[in-house]
């Protein structure tokens, strides 16, 4: 909802509370109006419907503590000297500029002083922006990223890593302060600690961070020697990664993330792992590949063959009598891990090896071979 709903609707006269309602008043006063003007209670009744509406948006705003003061505040400052319709100070609709009772942003600004610690954030986002959310209450930690390496066989098997995170715990020699043990912080004199500074404009002030104190509205003299005034150090978080895990794979971590803020909970770590790659066997989604050589006899008579497997001993495979270079035979079961205790299967693809020698017996037999042999390998070349 806009800022112009905040200022021009009544949710407490929608509601018939009184502005000093406790939330358990407000729930009580929206059940009631809410069971009386249901569309399905006033079938066709447009009056029914639109009042329905209007008891829904007041109790969204009013039942939550943090929106319900922003909506207080905003309508009491408004009514002091803002006009909805124009902007600030009275500016808009006609009115002479000036007119009205202008307003300094300080002032907004420090009611919420307390709360914003080098943030505008709050009630100046909720006025000048559309759905802002407060900045006041709880409020989510952020999510970490981080990247893991791991090997062929630890993706295989699945293991515990521990993986580092730069400034993702407060330091122990500052207790997070940034300062120097015996030292402390102190209060920015140029923005009193707020973090923001105005500046008049007229009728009215506009704010920006500090540059003093960068928005902290604090200054260290004397920084932290281990974390160079950051108040943040490495930490180190163990996490499981599964077996069967795909290089360039990202796991998240829940609640491993940046504390939060108030109350708030932690954010999620992300971490995107690697796997080195094996030199011998590669990979197809869960399959296994590798590539084995066989002889030309073995591949022209048939034969069984020793297969190497990545996590165990070789298995035996079968190779019919006439298999063709780049033929694939499948080995089930014997690939990555696939989660409910499936596996997938290692891929086979037979390479017949020619080799770089042959001795005198080895070439007289391979000549009486090609006289024997009666097909053309290359006859469909050309036609029949």
């Amino acid at each position: 909802m806009s800022t112009r709903d905040f200022v021009e609707k009544d949710y407490y006269k929608a509601l018939g509370v009184a502005k000093t309602a406790s939330a358990a008043d407000i729930k009580k006063a929206y059940r009631k109006l809410a069971r009386e003007l249901h569309p399905d209670k006033n079938p066709g009744d447009a009056k029914a419907e639109a009042r329905f509406k209007d008891v829904s948006e007041a109790y969204d705003v009013l039942s939550d503590e943090a929106r319900r003061k922003e909506y207080d505040e905003a309508r009491s400052l408004f009514a002091a000297g803002g006009r909805p319709g124009g902007g600030l100070g009275g500016f808009g609709d006609g009115a002479p500029a000036g007119a009205g009772v202008p307003f300094d942003l300080s002032d907004l600004l420090g009611n919420v002083r307390g709360n914003v610690r080098g943030n505008a954030g709050g009630l100046f986002d909720s006025i000048f922006q559309r759905n802002s959310s407060p900045g006041r209450g709880p409020r989510r930690g952020n999510d970490l990223a981080a990247e893991l390496s791991i090997s062929f066989e630890d993706a295989l098997r699945g293991i515990e890593a521990t993986v580092r995170l730069p400034g993702a715990a407060a330091c122990e020699t500052c207790i997070g302060t940034g300062a120097a043990p015996g030292t402390a912080p102190r209060t920015c004199p140029t923005c009193q600690g707020l973090g923001v500074i105005s500046t008049s404009q007229g009728g009215f002030a506009l704010s920006e961070p500090c540059r003093d104190c960068r928005g902290k509205g604090q200054l260290i003299d004397n920084p932290c020697p281990v974390c160079r005034g950051t108040g943040r150090r490495e930490r180190l978080q163990r996490i499981r990664v599964p077996a069967g895990v795909a290089d360039g794979q990202k796991l998240r971590v829940r609640g491993r993330g940046a504390a939060g803020e108030r109350g708030g909970p932690a954010g999620d770590l992300e971490v995107v792992v690697h796997v080195a790659a094996h030199p011998l066997f590669g990979r197809d989604g869960a399959n296994l590949t590798v590539t084995v050589p066989v002889t030309f006899p073995e591949a022209a008579l048939g034969a069984e063959i020793k297969v190497p497997t990545p996590d165990g001993g070789p298995v035996t495979v079968r190779i019919p009598a006439g298999t063709a270079p780049g033929r694939r035979l499948r080995v089930r079961g014997r690939g990555m891990p696939k989660g409910d205790d499936a596996r997938g299967d290692l891929l086979v693809t037979v390479d017949v090896a020619v080799p770089q020698k042959v001795s005198a017996a080895a070439r007289n037999a391979l000549e009486e071979y090609a006289k024997q042999a009666a097909d053309d390998p290359r006859a469909h070349l050309f036609g029949s």
